[in-house]
């Protein structure tokens, strides 16, 4: 149960990214009209409109995916380590034997549930990436041009 509440956790936070994803792409699609529109009028096909947007998402995602997995397998390898020096500095014991069962914060990394949340992630980010790709793709260069000052 406790793995399961854990997975939801983090398709939770899984999900929050995704849509920073798709807010950041579509914030860029709307800075980026003009430039899209002029790229259109030199011959840039629709499909390579939605190419450029759908690497620049997925480049996101995987920097992300990098970056999180990183630093959860340092802290996943260091966490006894870690509640104890934070146990040092506080002065006091994070898991009191008196009140809690356990005393000691497990951690076990299992390469299976790296790869899988990994997985999940990169296929989560290159589906987000495609809405924006399709929408920068929609834009018409005649009137993106038209109010562009």
């Amino acid at each position: 149960m406790e793995k399961m509440v854990v997975g939801i956790m983090l398709g939770i936070i899984i999900a929050v990214a995704a849509f920073n994803i798709v807010t950041s792409l579509i914030m860029m699609i709307t800075e980026k009209r003009a430039d899209i529109a002029v790229l259109r009028t030199m011959g840039l096909s629709a499909g390579g409109v939605v190419g450029i947007f759908m690497v620049q998402g997925t480049v996101i995602g995987a920097v992300g995916i990098l970056i999180g997995a990183g630093l959860g397998i340092v802290v996943a390898l260091n966490l006894a380590g870690m509640v104890a020096a934070v146990e040092q500095m506080v002065g006091a014991q994070i898991f009191d034997p008196t009140v809690y069962f356990v005393t000691t914060m497990p951690s076990q990394l299992l390469l299976a549930d790296v790869i899988w949340v990994c997985s999940g992630a990169a296929l989560i980010s290159f589906l987000v990436t495609c809405y924006p790709a399709w929408r920068a793709s929609q834009i018409a260069p005649a009137e993106a041009l038209r109010y562009n000052v």
